[in-house]
């Protein structure tokens, strides 16, 4: 069966600390086997000629989890960016990030800089990650923006429209086609609520350490039984 395959597809990676739990393992162990099955789908989306790939890596609200959880993943992301997506380098994807920069790091904005900079020339395909993101957060900054932009002569409020709006967003992409968030529970969490407005949304119940190649077939084949 041939798939009409979306455009951009955004993921929420759900499910990690219950995948752990499940096996009495701590939550960092679901981290880690998330990290791994995020490679895997990455490099397998664009072989299926997805252009636009956007994760939710970390949200703003996050930070409320327990500290030694933060700090795992923290150090989880420079070690991912340095090691685990040479394969999608390689395929020609460029590699940007959502989110704003207070409170991470200097060396995680460092390996993010540089994922950003080794990237930036490719033209095969995008992948986003949302880092430090928030949905809400997006629309406020760039609501402000564009006020700014109005109050210093630059646009005039006549020129406002979606398209415009979407370039004052924290990266100008594609709306959502397919939304999928693992793990079975049923919100959006606050994730690229303006990108989504027509997306279709996929809820697997499989924790998203489990979610592998068959699994996104299996999302491709529901985006087609929705469309007929």
């Amino acid at each position: 069966m041939k798939y009409k395959v979306p455009n951009h597809v955004a993921i929420i990676m759900d499910g990690n600390g219950r995948w752990a739990q499940k096996r009495n393992l701590k939550r960092t162990k679901g981290h880690q086997k998330g990290a791994e099955a995020l490679k895997k789908i990455s490099e397998y989306v664009y072989d299926k000629k997805v252009k636009v790939l956007s994760v939710f890596a970390f949200s703003t609200e996050n930070w409320k989890r327990d500290k030694e959880e933060v700090d795992y993943l923290m150090d989880l992301f420079i070690k991912s960016f340095k090691d685990n997506f040479d394969a999608v380098k390689k395929k020609g994807v460029k590699v940007i990030f959502s989110g704003v920069k207070e409170k991470l790091s200097n060396k995680v904005i460092k390996a993010m800089e540089d994922m950003t900079e080794e990237t930036k020339d490719n033209k095969n395909g995008i992948f986003n990650i949302c880092l430090n993101y928030g949905g809400q957060d997006e629309i406020l900054n760039a609501t402000k923006k564009i006020s700014k932009d109005v109050s210093n002569g630059v646009i005039n409020t006549d020129d406002i429209n979606p398209e415009l709006f979407n370039k004052y967003l924290f990266n100008d992409l594609p709306p959502i086609d397919l939304l999928i968030r693992t793990s079975g529970e049923y919100r959006i969490s606050n994730f690229m609520l303006w990108q989504m407005a027509y997306a279709e949304f996929y809820f697997p119940k499989v924790h998203f350490p489990d979610f592998n190649e068959e699994e996104f077939d299996k999302a491709l084949l529901y985006i087609f039984i929705c469309q007929y």
